[in-house]
């Protein structure tokens, strides 16, 4: 038995050197060390020897397995040694490969215009005023020369907020004009400067020209002796900023109740230089916004005198000049959030 041994020993050991992955050495234990593999079964006969042999039997059983156990412990951590490396050579990082570049964002064009305009206005000496974009009826409407019953309301389809019995009617505002009579009430009498940059909601049917929410500017100067004069040389060179040199601007009588006279403001087409095109319709100009002296009674509300300070103030859609700076054909792409639409800007 023990030169079967002898043999039985030499034989896992040129099997174990055979090895070359973990499925073949679960193999190789299961045949060698395992409880049907073949030193258990030759370990059975032992019983059968005789008492004087049955010791040296014994102990060299012992050895082969306590030989072969540790011969299988190397080749397993070799094993493992060997594929640990495997991956680390396939998985290894060549530093000196560029860097992938990482996802840079971009501005949205409305932001891109407001800037452009905050820019503008900055270098006129206005500052930027911050209004609440919920305000009470009184500071959309009221306050700004709008009477319950002016039909003027009608033009600007509202969103109420619910509110408790008796309490004052809130409303999403309709535009930025609140913000005048609470920068007013805050600098009055003192002359002030403002942009009133910020989001309006009307309840309106969203098509290509219309959104129920969007952007306005509005710029308010209140002082003494301020023109019309004054008025237009502001927008003249808000439009040579925004549009580019040479551009001229128009005013067209109009209405609005909380200025007085007012006007629509046109600057001549960016696009053909004012030769007339298809944007413009073949006019030579472009339609932007509204503007006005303040109302008397707008002063009056801000906390100024009427009979001591006069006032500018004018009110435009950062949407409606990016749809004419960029000839974007409708002002959903704005508020779609299509990243092939805003990949285009910033």
């Amino acid at each position: 038995m023990l030169e079967d041994l002898n043999e039985l020993e030499a034989q896992a050991v040129r099997a174990l050197a055979n090895a070359a992955n973990a499925a073949e050495l679960a193999e190789w234990k299961g045949a060698y060390l395992g409880k049907q593999g073949a030193l258990t079964r030759m370990s059975k006969g032992l019983g059968a020897l005789p008492p004087e042999q049955r010791r040296d039997v014994g102990a060299k059983f012992n050895a082969v397995r306590q030989k072969l156990e540790q011969a299988f412990g190397e080749a397993d951590a070799r094993l493992k040694r060997a594929a640990r490396m495997d991956k680390l050579e396939a998985e290894q990082i060549d530093v000196t490969l560029p860097g992938r570049a990482p996802s840079v964002g971009r501005l949205h064009p409305s932001t891109i215009v407001i800037r452009n305009v905050i820019e503008t206005f900055a270098e006129m000496g206005f500052q930027v005023w911050d209004s609440p974009e919920v305000e009470t009826d009184e500071f959309n409407f009221g306050l700004l020369n709008f009477p319950h019953d002016h039909p003027a309301r009608d033009m600007q389809d509202t969103f109420y907020v619910e509110t408790p019995p008796g309490a004052p009617p809130v409303v999403l505002r309709t535009h930025t004009s609140p913000g005048q009579i609470h920068a007013m009430r805050r600098y009055a009498p003192e002359p002030l400067r403002v942009l009133l940059p910020g989001k309006c909601y009307r309840m309106e049917q969203v098509t290509a020209r219309s959104e129920m929410m969007f952007h306005q500017f509005e710029f308010l100067m209140v002082g003494r002796n301020v023109t019309m004069g004054d008025l237009k040389g502001t927008l003249h060179g808000m439009a040579e900023r925004l549009f580019g040199q040479g551009t001229q601007v128009r005013l067209r009588p109009s209405y609005f109740p909380f200025t007085e006279p007012s006007a629509e403001l046109d600057v001549t087409c960016f696009l053909c230089g004012g030769k007339g095109c298809r944007i413009c319709k073949y006019s030579g100009w472009l339609e932007i916004g509204g503007c006005g002296m303040v109302h008397p009674n707008v002063l009056r509300n801000g906390g100024y005198d009427p009979a001591e300070f006069s006032g500018f103030a004018g009110g435009f859609g950062p949407e409606r000049i990016g749809i004419l700076k960029y000839g974007i054909d409708d002002i959903r792409w704005f508020f779609s959030g299509d990243e092939r639409f805003l990949q285009q800007f910033g």
